[in-house]
């Protein structure tokens, strides 16, 4: 009875994914997991992913109601990202992204989105590009769909290239205190308080 505890005890690890790093544990091309961060245990896989050229807020876990909750897109929960773009969005520019951009693979949901000041994030490694005469500027987009790349394809399709993507929220569960590549596991009464 020790033995089947033991075996189905729940896990839940919260890690700041850096830049280059695959939301997977292997690679055919020999680029950076998830194993290069942290020995998981071998039961434990991410809810969802963050892209390679992302960074940010991941949960791995083998919980798998926890797992079909977070990723059934009836459930819309948020995901909040810190988005730096290339030129500074009018007014304008975010009212769209809050109505819904038109993408090839249909409209997205209405967002929250906002301008805010530089989060003041560790540089990046490789740096991000950035052009004398163009300025950039941080926004907050939070979405409740996750369709591929979306931050980025919502951004450019508005005409502002996202050049940094950093997510910091998944419904109540912050980012916050970890480090690039930190890893934190999180008890049961925590994903009940901020994930459920």
């Amino acid at each position: 009875m020790i033995l089947l505890d033991m075996i189905t005890q729940k896990k839940y690890y919260v890690i700041n994914k850096p830049y280059g790093v695959l939301s997977q544990f292997t690679d055919d091309q020999k680029r950076k997991t998830l194993s290069s961060i942290f020995k998981f245990p071998k039961d434990v896989y991410p809810v969802g992913r963050l892209d390679y050229d992302s960074e940010g807020l991941l949960i791995l876990t083998n919980d798998k109601s926890l797992t079909d909750y977070l990723l059934n897109p009836k459930n819309r929960h948020e995901r909040e990202y810190y988005v730096q773009v290339e030129n500074i969005p009018a007014e304008s520019d975010l009212q769209k992204l809050r109505e819904g951009v038109m993408l090839r693979d249909g409209k997205t949901l209405p967002a929250k989105a906002e301008l805010i000041k530089d989060p003041g994030f560790p540089t990046r490694v490789p740096p991000v590009r950035e052009r004398k005469n163009i300025p950039t500027q941080w926004i907050s987009l939070t979405l409740t769909e996750g369709k591929n790349r979306q931050v980025r394809r919502m951004t450019a399709a508005i005409g502002f290239p996202t050049l940094r993507l950093v997510r910091v929220r998944i419904k109540k569960l912050k980012m916050e205190i970890l480090n690039r590549g930190g890893v934190k596991e999180i008890i049961q009464s925590e994903v009940e308080k901020y994930l459920k």
